[in-house]
């Protein structure tokens, strides 16, 4: 009898395991699956995706049931809901960035209490079915007062050693579909599809332990290897036509919130969105090729890559995991030839940790939203609007010694496209898309913040003397939306390839004077800092950055994306595919293949720079 009991005593522990285990796993797969937009093709990788939750969700069991030994319920209670927390906060992150949290954007959470509009737009009632089983479990012990008993030893082992087991015919199923792909991967959705969301924070807090001890085992040697690279880098050939064209100018360096190249001279319901922009960029250098290569830290990322030459992080945001670290800045440069850097921005000072970051990268000035009067009548969304806004910078630009650097950064044209109904100039657009539908007022606001800015600065007498270089930041509308940037860009399908040219954003440099014209070189915002230099006229010697001159004779047709893609004049590698751009097919893998290894060996090297803070080692003062 007492074996019989034993036998019945050990299947209900299996049976309640297995309920408990099915029920996380399906919750796992659902959202994944139709939560995330996922790269999944094929029956082989629709398998891979629907076994990878279930080796983490065994484990966490195992070891929860082992530490509250005689309170097993709980346990399965605090799994539960912490995975159902994960999932969560995955996809109202997803949504906004199109990626999945890691340990250093974690810290970015700090900044809930200016997001917590983009979290609102983000959240969808739906969302909270993850908790469903969470609520279940509690009314399986509360209201049936069932209790779930602990494996002993042997069972736990049994359990263990299977999960492991599937945990490896899992990787070596993604293996299979993508190699070394635990080495040498820059694209989390394929992390993600291959081995699940749980094994993939597991995996997230390895690597961002073994980023932040380099830094602590980082030597001078540790440069060889990327100035050994870079020296196979063709130099830039100076252009002497513009060498120096806008020497001893002031610099207004503008970062436009969320603005995507689609915009420009296109019209929705007969009107121009962007009547300045299309206008000004007539009189300018225009950059119709120019990408954002942004991450995880968005404006904060672009302005990093403007300012450095160096690419962000492949995770979180550099201006809050790598803020002390030695950097070679274009305000440092210029300030050391007469300028004085300032920055305006009307949010907090600490917001994307900028009162820390700023004075490094070598601004003597921050005004930021104490320097403003912000009111409920002059603010919208994040703060305070874009007219106000350069209105009021006028006024402190007016008492800045000169010649000074000056950026300013945007805040309206910021998700979730938030507008006062006496702010609208154009109809929203018509899509199923209330993003897509929004963003077009809010940028058409934002073009109209420029005319008035641009008329107060000749207003003071500072136009004729300043030069404007005018850059999008990054994307302001997700792959999520792909049905409706379809109809908005006439096509009935958006490819891999629109996507790609979606990254792209305007840049527009116009120097009063200077008769400027369209270029269609490929670059990105990693060279703005050698554009910008080489327009002030003056020369720096080479260092370890990754940007070049964009009006260089030799400029390389070539820009790497922060996620591994890049673009050529003649080529797109997306979606681990090599495009011809002329014909839009798809061609042989092999095409790329000296560009990838170029691609991803910029994107290393200069994450070996940040994470090593290796430029600490080089002396700058000498070389200047």
């Amino acid at each position: 009898m007492k074996l019989i009991a034993y036998f019945k005593h050990s299947i209900d522990q299996y049976v309640y395991f297995i309920v408990v285990t099915m029920l996380i796993w399906a919750k796992t797969y659902i959202v994944q699956r139709f939560g995330f937009d996922l790269p999944v093709e094929g029956w082989y990788q629709e398998f891979i995706l629907l076994i990878n939750p279930v080796s983490s969700i065994l484990l966490a069991l195992c070891f929860g049931m082992f530490f509250f030994k005689g309170h097993s319920h709980a346990a399965v209670i605090v799994i539960s809901a912490a995975s159902s927390f994960i999932l969560f906060a995955n996809l109202l992150y997803y949504r906004c960035f199109n990626d999945f949290i890691t340990i250093p954007a974690w810290e970015q959470f700090k900044l809930i209490g200016d997001l917590w509009s983009s979290i609102f737009a983000l959240f969808r009632p739906v969302d909270l079915l993850v908790f469903t089983d969470t609520l279940f479990f509690i009314f399986m012990i509360f209201v049936k007062k069932y209790r779930a008993q602990a494996f002993n030893p042997i069972q736990m082992i049994s359990v263990i050693h299977f999960s492991f087991l599937l945990f490896i015919v899992n990787l070596l199923m993604a293996e299979h579909v993508r190699p070394e792909l635990l080495t040498r991967t820059f694209d989390r959705n394929i992390v993600v599809k291959s081995i699940g969301t749980y094994n993939y924070h597991v995996y997230d807090a390895v690597m961002n332990f073994k980023m932040e001890s380099k830094k602590v085992f980082a030597r001078k040697d540790d440069l060889a290897a990327i100035e050994n690279f870079m020296l196979q880098l063709p130099k830039d050939i100076m252009d002497p036509n513009t060498f120096g064209i806008a020497k001893g100018r002031n610099v207004f360096l503008i970062s436009l919130e969320s603005l995507q190249s689609f915009v420009i001279n296109r019209q929705v319901s007969g009107q121009e969105i962007t009547p300045f922009l299309n206008t000004l960029l007539k009189d300018s250098f225009y950059f119709e090729n120019f990408y954002h290569q942004t991450g995880q830290g968005k404006t904060s990322d672009a302005e990093f890559a403007v300012d450095t030459s160096l690419y962000p992080l492949p995770r979180g945001a550099v201006f809050f995991s790598h803020p002390r670290n030695t950097y070679r800045t274009v305000p440092n440069i210029v300030k050391e030839h007469g300028y004085y850097p300032v920055v305006f921005h009307a949010n907090h000072q600490s917001f994307w940790n900028r009162n820390q970051m700023y004075p490094n990268m070598g601004y003597e000035k921050f005004f930021a939203s104490g320097d403003y009067s912000i009111t409920a009548e002059n603010s919208v969304g994040w703060g305070l609007k874009d007219i106000p806004f350069f209105e009021q910078s006028i006024e402190k630009i007016r008492s800045l010694p000169q010649p000074f650097y000056c950026k300013l950064v945007t805040l309206t044209n910021h998700y979730p496209f938030d507008l006062k109904e006496e702010d609208r100039m154009i109809p929203e657009f018509t899509s199923k898309s209330a993003t897509v539908n929004r963003y077009i007022p809010t940028v058409r606001y934002m073009d109209e913040a420029l005319k008035h800015f641009f008329e107060r600065v000749k207003a003071i007498g500072a136009y004729e003397h300043s030069i404007f270089i005018l850059y999008g930041d990054h994307n302001g509308i997700s792959k999520k939306h792909s049905k409706a940037m379809a109809q908005l860009l006439g096509k009935e399908k958006k490819t891999a390839l629109d996507q790609i040219q979606l990254e792209r954003v305007p840049l527009i440099i116009h120097i009063p004077g200077v008769a400027g014209k369209k270029i269609n070189t490929v670059g990105g915002q990693v060279d703005l800092k050698p554009t910008i230099l080489h327009l002030l006229g003056i020369e720096t010697k080479q260092e370890p950055d990754f940007g070049n001159d964009l009006f260089a004779v030799n400029k390389p047709e070539f820009v790497v994306l922060r996620n591994g893609n890049f673009v050529t004049d003649k080529y797109v590698y997306t979606k681990n595919g090599c495009y011809d751009k002329s014909t839009a097919e798809k061609i042989d893998i092999e095409v790329c293949k000296n560009y990838k290894e170029n691609a991803v060996n910029s994107l290393k090297f200069s994450d070996d720079i940040i994470y090593g803070d290796l430029l600490r080692f080089l002396n700058f003062k000498a070389k200047s």
